[in-house]
C-alpha cells in the first residue's frame, strides 16, 4: 500500500529543502527523497566548499602584501592543504546533520533513497511506494566530462574536492565561473596553472570590461592562459597527463586535468518519461514562470530547469512555488530578472543587470555608461596594483540604472546593496544623491559622473 503525502520532493539540494520546509510552515505532509548528503551541489561540493577554499586562496594573497604593512613574515609560508581540507570537510559534516535537524524540526520526512516517479503523482523511493498530489523535480545537476580522446584521465570539480593534497602543475579546462574560481584557488595556494578555454575570454555571459579585468588579474597573478583552445586529447606520460589540442599544439605534462566546462542536469533514471515530463535537447525539464511543467501537479526548480544555476535562485524559486501552492499566494512566482551573481575569482567579479552590450542591442542610443577605473586604497602601499573596474548601465532621460557591474575587492559583498537599487527601479539621480561613504571602493558608485 502507498504512503500518502501532500507534498513529495526528488532532491535534498537547495531548492528542494527550501520548497519542502516552507510548504510544511503551511501544513503540508512533505517528504524530501535523497539519495546522498543533504544540502546537494552547493554545500558538499559547490558553494560552500569553494567559498572555504576562496578564503583560503584570499589570506595566501594577503600573506604578499602584508610585508609592505609593516608585518615580518618567513620567506616561505606553508600551507597545510591536507589540514585545510579535514576542518573544510567537518565543516561541511556538521552541515548535513544541520539540515536534518531542520527537516525534523519541521516535522518534513526525510527518506535516504533513491527517488524516481512510477507516474505523475507516484514515487518509489528504495522499498517504499509514495503518493501525492503535488511533486517537485529537484535533483540539480553533475559536471560534464567531454566525450574526447582520454577524458577520463582528468577530474571534476568534483573531484577537486577530494585532493588529498595540492597538485604541482594544473591544467584547468573551462571559461565558465567554476573554471575561473579554482584556476584562481589553485594559483593562490602554490600550484603552476595554465586555462585552457574555447573562446577570447572568459565568463562571456558578463560585461565585456569585466571579462577582460578578469584575465588581466589572472595574468598578473600568474596563471598561463590559452585561449581558443578547442578538443583536448589527453594522453599519460611517464612525466604526467599531457595534451593536444585541435591546432596540434602539445601542451604538459600536467599532475591534474580538471574539466570544469559546464554542468548536465541529472534527470537519467528517475522517471521523467514514466511521468510523461517532458525535457529540452539539453535534457533540462521545462517549466512556466510559476516551475510548473507540461503535467499539473509536477514542478521542477533548480540546476535541473537550466534557469540561472545559483542556490538563492533555486531556494527563492522553491520558496515561491510553496507559497503559491500551499500558503494561498495566488500568482506568487520568481522573477527571473535582474538576479545578481558573482564569480569568486581574485578578486571578485559581480554583476547584476543588463550588459553594456545588451543593454545597446535592446535600447540602442537611449544607452548611457558611467564607468570607473582605479587602484583600491588597500593597495596604495603595496606593490602589487589590481585595478577594480565600475560600470554603471543606464537607460532613457531618467537614466534608470539597469546594470551594475563590479570587478575588484569586495565586488561580492557591496553588490547586494545594490541589486536592491536596481531591482526597485533607481535612477542614476538616486545614485547621486547618496552620500557617499569614504574611504570605501564602493563610494565610486555614487560619485561616478
Amino acid at each position: 500500500m502507498a504512503d500518502s503525502y501532500d507534498f513529495l520532493v526528488l532532491g535534498g539540494g537547495s531548492g528542494g529543502l527550501a520548497c519542502a520546509q516552507r510548504a510544511a510552515e503551511y501544513g503540508a505532509r512533505t517528504a524530501v527523497i535523497e539519495r546522498a548528503r543533504l544540502g546537494g551541489t552547493c554545500v558538499n561540493v559547490g558553494c560552500v566548499p569553494k567559498k572555504v577554499m576562496f578564503n583560503a586562496a584570499g589570506l595566501a594573497h594577503s600573506f604578499h602584501d602584508a610585508r609592505e604593512y609593516g608585518f615580518k613574515l618567513p620567506e616561505n609560508i606553508e600551507h597545510g592543504w591536507q589540514h585545510l581540507k579535514q576542518n573544510r570537510d567537518a565543516y561541511i559534516k556538521r552541515l548535513n546533520g544541520i539540515y536534518a535537524r531542520n527537516l525534523s524540526n519541521k516535522s518534513v520526512d526525510y527518506i535516504a533513497a533513491e527517488a524516481s516517479l512510477a507516474d505523475a503523482h507516484t514515487v518509489i523511493a528504495g522499498e517504499q511506494r509514495l503518493t501525492a498530489p503535488h511533486v517537485l523535480i529537484a535533483t540539480g545537476g553533475e559536471p560534464l566530462v567531454p566525450d574526447l580522446e582520454g577524458a577520463d584521465l582528468g577530474i571534476t570539480s568534483d573531484g577537486f574536492f577530494e585532493l588529498d593534497e595540492l597538485p604541482g602543475r594544473v591544467a584547468v579546462a573551462g571559461g565558465g565561473y567554476i573554471a575561473v574560481e579554482l584556476a584562481g584557488v589553485l594559483r593562490a595556494l602554490g600550484a603552476q596553472v595554465t586555462l585552457f578555454y574555447r573562446y577570447e575570454s572568459v565568463l562571456r555571459n558578463f560585461d565585456a570590461t569585466m571579462q577582460q579585468g578578469v584575465l588581466e588579474a589572472m595574468a598578473n597573478d600568474g596563471i598561463e592562459l590559452r585561449p581558443n583552445s578547442l578538443q583536448p586529447r589527453l594522453r599519460r606520460t611517464d612525466a604526467g597527463i599531457s595534451a593536444t589540442l585541435a591546432d596540434d599544439s602539445e601542451h604538459g605534462p600536467f599532475d591534474q586535468w580538471l574539466w570544469a566546462i559546464g554542468r548536465r542536469p541529472l534527470t537519467s533514471g528517475i522517471g521523467l518519461e514514466a511521468a510523461g515530463v517532458e525535457v529540452d535537447d539539453q535534457g533540462f525539464v521545462t517549466t512556466d514562470k510559476f516551475q510548473q511543467t507540461n503535467v499539473e501537479g509536477v514542478y521542477a526548480v533548480g540546476d535541473i530547469t537550466g534557469r540561472d544555476a545559483l542556490t538563492p535562485v533555486a531556494i527563492a524559486a522553491g520558496r515561491r512555488l510553496a507559497d503559491r501552492v500551499f500558503g494561498g499566494m495566488e500568482g506568487r512566482h520568481l522573477d527571473y530578472r535582474n538576479i545578481a551573481s558573482v564569480v569568486f575569482s581574485h578578486p571578485p567579479v559581480g554583476t547584476c543587470g543588463l550588459t553594456e552590450a545588451e543593454a545597446r542591442e535592446q535600447h540602442g542610443d537611449a544607452v548611457r555608461i558611467y564607468q570607473s577605473e582605479f587602484v583600491s586604497l588597500f593597495n596604495g602601499v603595496t606593490t602589487h596594483k589590481p585595478k577594480t573596474r565600475m560600470k554603471l548601465v543606464t537607460i532613457g532621460e531618467e537614466e534608470r540604472v539597469a546594470g551594475v557591474h563590479i570587478h575588484g575587492p569586495g565586488a561580492d559583498e557591496m553588490l547586494q546593496g545594490f541589486a536592491v537599487a536596481i531591482k526597485m527601479g533607481a535612477c542614476k539621480r538616486d545614485f547621486d544623491d547618496t552620500v557617499a561613504i569614504h574611504p570605501t571602493s564602493a563610494e565610486e558608485l555614487v560619485t561616478m559622473r
